[in-house]
Formats: structure tokens, C-alpha cells, sequence
């Protein structure tokens, strides 16, 4: 066993690789795989609700998920290097954000994909704008603000992870198929988590989907992939052109400050499970240069024809499963979602995986990110007013998040942006640490 590949004293009890050890390559290699298939369905959700709502042609759908994981591969490259003031310098997985998936659809209806990418590229530079700012604002973007959107982040995407669940692959099979495997996989990534040998935690989440998607080709669940595609995705810039509407300055530029709100909870969750400052100067240069780079990225994924990227949460969850949050694992990462986004055919095997596979083991890393957001807000003091500010918020995000209905009489324009849970109850908690009135 060479010096790179003996264990580092860890950060934390839980960690084994801390921010700046080393793994060998065949190490790394198998954490980045990790890292790449948990945000893998996420990265290219997005584009696929778009380009379902929108009905675009087989071939633009395609382009975009390829273009959405390049993307998601450089946009890592930048916050995992942090060159200067770019960057978090963290294992910052980014993706392709949720949060613009009804502003897009709006756009898209109105002017096309020219007007969706216009938009997103000229409203990206709010969070440029907004980043030296941050650590002058941290009165208003406090631990208990982000530990509000982390928590919401994490109770909010767990029952999306139902939706795998909820039907049978074909009719011969019964109801509770679905469930079982699911159970199964979540089953063995505890089970290789509670061994204590480094190999095993390592690996769980991987062997467990191997597992999964093993069973579920022998009963004839995997849907054969399109095997018709090129070998290659060429990036050509602006290829669908730019438009411009004032009617949409204000949802997307909203959208971007939401986002950086959201990033700050990931920064501030990746920070606390890597054992690294969630205060003080280092911690707020990480804040600052990671929503830098994250409107960085939104405007290149916007001329290279994809969505904003921001951090994802799940990868948080699987730092915390693995215990590996080096830095080197992140470019390792990188490489592999720009691969998968250069050679449609990988992608296209990935997106295979049948659906309880995966939410077997997202409904374990989602649960992972709602207590990392317990963990930050734990480390505030919750004195009366802490206590009123998180249960309004939690209150308000959940409760619209399960109901988002209840905005559907507001305008048009408000409704796009208040039916998030995660948006309603995150603002909720900046308005009130901004204007309830603290103990003198």
C-alpha cells in the first residue's frame, strides 16, 4: 500500500478522505462514479420535463441532455479547482437547477429555445453581481437560513423518489415488485455501510445499483437502450440563436437569487460534512467563490445551448455515505460527466436504470441531505426568535411543497415563483431573520 493510498486521519469521525487527501486512481475512480450516478438522473431531468412540455423533436431532446451533463462536468471542473476567486474550492458537484424548470417551459412557449437561452444567459450574471457581496450579507444569509433550505431541500425531494415505486415495469409483474427492489438496494448500502471496512463503504452505493440493475435485467425491466444515436456530441455554440422579452427579467432573475440561496445551504452542508469552517473568512471566500462560479456556469451552459447549473444536493449525501470528500475526487468526477456528455450512447445506458434502482438509493441520500440541514441549524443558538423564524419557514416551505395548488389564484408571475416549497420557505426564513427584531 503506497503513502497516497493509506488513510488519512479524517477531518471528522465520519470522513475518511478529508477535503485535501489523496486516493489512488482506482479509488477515486470508483468514489467519482459514485458521485456522477447520483446526479446523473438530476442533471438531465430538467432538460427532459422542458423538452417533454415544449414536444420538441427526438434529435434537440438529445442534444440537450448531452449538452446538460458536459456542462455539469465543466461547471465541477471550475468549483472543485476554484481558480482565484472562482471556484468553492470543495467536492461541488454541479447540475442542471430545478428550480427554472417553469420559467423555461413559460419562455419556451412564448419564443422558442432561442428566448429560453437568452434569458438564462443574460440573467445570469445576478449571481456574479450578488457574490463579493455575500460575506457583507451574513448577517442575512445566516447558518439557520441555509440549515432552513438545506432541510427543505432534503424533506422535499424524498417523495419524489416515491414516484419509482408507485407502478410495476409491465403488467405480468405485481404491484410490489417496484417496492422490493427498492427496499433491496437500500438494504445493501446499509449493510456494506455498517461493515467498517473502507472498500465496502466506498463502493456501496455503486454495488448496490450493479445489484439492482442486474435483477431488474434478468425480469425484463431494463428498457433497451437507443443504440441509433452518434458516438459523438459536438458542441456548437449559440446553435439555436438568443432572443430577449422583458416580461421575463423578473422570474429569471428571481430564480437566480433563489439559487444562490440554495447554493450557500450546499457550500455550507459540503463545508460541515468535510470537516471543513462553516464560519470565518475561509468559509465565506468558499461561499463567495462557489456562487461566482455558479452564474459562471449558467452562462456558459447558456452558450454551449444548456440550462443553469448550480450545486447539487444529493452529492452532499453522498459525501456523508461514503466518507470521501477529496477534492481530487471531483476532477475525477468532472471527467467522467464530460465523457458521458461528449458520447450520447453512455448516457443513454445510464439513463437506463430502472427507476426503483435508483430511488432505493436516492431516498437514502435525500434523507442524508435533510439532516446535514438538522446538523447547521444545530449549530446555531435556537432562542425564541430562531425557533419562531424555522418553524414559519418549515411550516410554509413544506406545506406549499405539498400543496402547491394552494398559489394557483396568484398571478401568473408569482405563482412561478412562490409554488416551490424549497423558494417560499427559504425566503420566508431571509425575511424574517431580516425583519423580527433580535433580544437586545
Amino acid at each position: 500500500m503506497s503513502d497516497n493510498d493509506s488513510v488519512p486521519k479524517p477531518a471528522t469521525q465520519n470522513l475518511i478522505y478529508g477535503l485535501n487527501d489523496k486516493l489512488s486512481p482506482p479509488k477515486a475512480t470508483l468514489a467519482a462514479l459514485q458521485q456522477a450516478l447520483a446526479m446523473f438522473v438530476g442533471t438531465i431531468t430538467p432538460p427532459t420535463i422542458v423538452a417533454n412540455a415544449l414536444d420538441l423533436p427526438f434529435e434537440q431532446k438529445a442534444y440537450l441532455i448531452s449538452m446538460s451533463l458536459l456542462c455539469s462536468g465543466l461547471g465541477t471542473l471550475v468549483q472543485v479547482a476554484a481558480w482565484g476567486r472562482i471556484g468553492s474550492g470543495l467536492l461541488s458537484m454541479t447540475g442542471t437547477s430545478f428550480a427554472f424548470i417553469t420559467p423555461l417551459i413559460l419562455a419556451g412557449q412564448t419564443g422558442g429555445l432561442p428566448l429560453m437561452f437568452g434569458m438564462c444567459l443574460l440573467l445570469a450574471p445576478v449571481e456574479v453581481i450578488l457574490a463579493p457581496f455575500l460575506p457583507k450579507l451574513q448577517k442575512i444569509f445566516t447558518p439557520l437560513v441555509a440549515g432552513v433550505v438545506v432541510l427543505l431541500i432534503g424533506l422535499l425531494l424524498i417523495p419524489t423518489t416515491l414516484g419509482g415505486m408507485a407502478s410495476p415495469a409491465n403488467e405480468s409483474m405485481h404491484p410490489i415488485t417496484n417496492l422490493a427492489i427498492a427496499g433491496c438496494v437500500l438494504l445493501i448500502v446499509l449493510t456494506l455501510s455498517s461493515l467498517h471496512m473502507l472498500w465496502a463503504r466506498m463502493s456501496a452505493a455503486l454495488l448496490a445499483l450493479l445489484a439492482g440493475y442486474l435483477f431488474c435485467m434478468k425480469m425484463g425491466m431494463v428498457t433497451r437502450p437507443d443504440t441509433t444515436s452518434s458516438w459523438l456530441a459536438i458542441p456548437h455554440p449559440f446553435k439555436y440563436g438568443l432572443a430577449f422579452d422583458w416580461a421575463f427579467v423578473l422570474p429569471f432573475a428571481f430564480m437566480y437569487l433563489v439559487t444562490t440561496i440554495e447554493s450557500i445551504g450546499d457550500f455550507t452542508a459540503c463545508s460541515e460534512l468535510s470537516g471543513e469552517p462553516t464560519s470565518g473568512p475561509i468559509y465565506w471566500k468558499r461561499i463567495r467563490g462557489g456562487v461566482f462560479a455558479d452564474g459562471l456556469n449558467s452562462m456558459v451552459a447558456a452558450v454551449l445551448n444548456s440550462f443553469p447549473n448550480t450545486t447539487f444536493s444529493q452529492n452532499n449525501g453522498v459525501i456523508q455515505l461514503t466518507g470521501i470528500a477529496s477534492r481530487q475526487v471531483g476532477y475525477y468526477a468532472a471527467g467522467v460527466l464530460i465523457f458521458f456528455g461528449l458520447v450520447p450512447r453512455i448516457g443513454s445506458w445510464l439513463a437506463s436504470v430502472p427507476p426503483p434502482v435508483m430511488s432505493g438509493l436516492t431516498i437514502l441520500l435525500f434523507g442524508l441531505i435533510a439532516t446535514a440541514g438538522i446538523r447547521i441549524i444545530m449549530r446555531t443558538t435556537l432562542d425564541h426568535r430562531s425557533l419562531l423564524i424555522l418553524a414559519v419557514s418549515l411550516g410554509v416551505g413544506i406545506g406549499i411543497g405539498f400543496e402547491p395548488d394552494i398559489m394557483k389564484p396568484l398571478p401568473d408571475a408569482i405563482e412561478n415563483v412562490f409554488s416551490s416549497g424549497i423558494t417560499s420557505g427559504g425566503l420566508t426564513a431571509l425575511v424574517l431573520n431580516i425583519f423580527l427584531p433580535k433580544k437586545k
